[in-house]
């Protein structure tokens, strides 16, 4: 067990501007409205900040969690033995030079996303409406359409769990259907500089209302219901898919869609979201997600990979 209140003090010391709060519910932290408490919760350091917050937490020995949104994460009803920093703004921060525009880790993706079709800085509206920072973003190589956000990056500063900073290119991060290094070093998204294709901003104005309907008519609203997106990765071409297909085909096809555990069930017009109820618990959701992902192994012999991150005990 680690002496958490013992040290906060000191973190508080040390950091005198930073908002931090002892055992708190990270059901506040995530989308789904789920999770037990932590023992100590940092809420949006700035960039310049986090690099030597790091190092601190490092040299007492404190083990920590930097989240963003929470959006895609569902966190053990048992909570986390762990200082959790939420590096997430809801005030953008966004810079443009000439083509080129940089914005912070922490700024939502869908702000990001808003602000270039305001501005006219490029074509992002494909980002439009998906939950997340940019630096989640970039981790999952997030993305609609058949576009994803990896292809228009230039570089970006990261940030890794020694608190060291080094600025990288699209090519050092790997990019691939939902993934970047990113996910296997656990390295943060500080900022990140983006290139984007030119377009009419009259047809942006239009993309992005015809994005936002969509989402609207065929995904829950998380401000209003509790979920955390996909559950689990389109299937990449295979025996079974002999092109991408989604995985909410392969799971309304092996009966998922009326499986229910608990408090969550799956979403009435979305095979592949798990929604939650009043009393629906983290466990209810992981639960669900094995016999979805046991439904589809039985079926089709096709072993579905999680989008959505558990993150604790299950």
């Amino acid at each position: 067990m680690f002496p958490f209140m013992k040290l906060a003090s000191e973190i508080q010391t040390l950091f005198p501007e930073l908002t931090i709060r002892e055992n708190v519910a990270l059901s506040e932290a995530t989308t789904f409205r789920l999770g037990g408490p932590c023992p100590l919760f940092i809420d949006n350091p700035a960039a310049d900040q986090l690099p030597a917050l790091i190092k601190a937490l490092n040299q007492k020995e404190m083990p920590f969690l930097v989240i963003g949104q929470g959006s895609n994460l569902v966190i053990s009803d048992n909570g986390l033995d762990c200082v959790v920093i939420r590096f997430c703004s809801d005030t953008p921060d966004i810079k443009t030079d000439g083509s080129r525009i940089t914005v912070s880790g922490s700024t939502l993706l869908d702000d990001f996303a808003r602000i270039t079709v305001e501005q006219a800085t490029g074509d992002l509206s494909y980002c439009t409406g998906i939950p997340g920072t940019v630096g989640g973003g970039i981790a999952g190589n997030a993305g609609a359409f058949g576009r994803q956000i990896g292809d228009h990056l230039v570089s970006a500063e990261i940030i890794n769990l020694d608190g060291d900073v080094q600025t990288v290119t699209r090519d050092d991060l790997e990019f691939a259907y939902r993934h970047s290094k990113l996910k296997e070093t656990g390295e943060i998204v500080l900022s990140a500089t983006f290139e984007l294709p030119p377009e009419d901003p009259a047809i942006l104005r239009t993309e992005r209302e015809r994005i936002l309907e969509f989402r609207r008519e065929h995904h829950p609203d998380w401000h209003e219901t509790p979920c955390a997106g996909s559950v689990f990765r389109n299937v990449e071409a295979s025996s079974a898919a002999e092109r991408r297909k989604a995985a909410g085909w392969f799971l309304e096809e092996a009966g998922a869609k009326n499986m229910t555990v608990g408090g969550a069930r799956l979403y009435e017009k979305h095979a592949n979201i798990i929604i939650g109820g009043e009393t629906c618990t983290a466990q209810d959701v992981w639960q669900l997600s094995e016999q979805m992902k046991a439904a589809v192994q039985k079926k089709f012999d096709l072993e579905l990979t999680r989008e959505v991150r558990f993150l604790g005990s299950f």
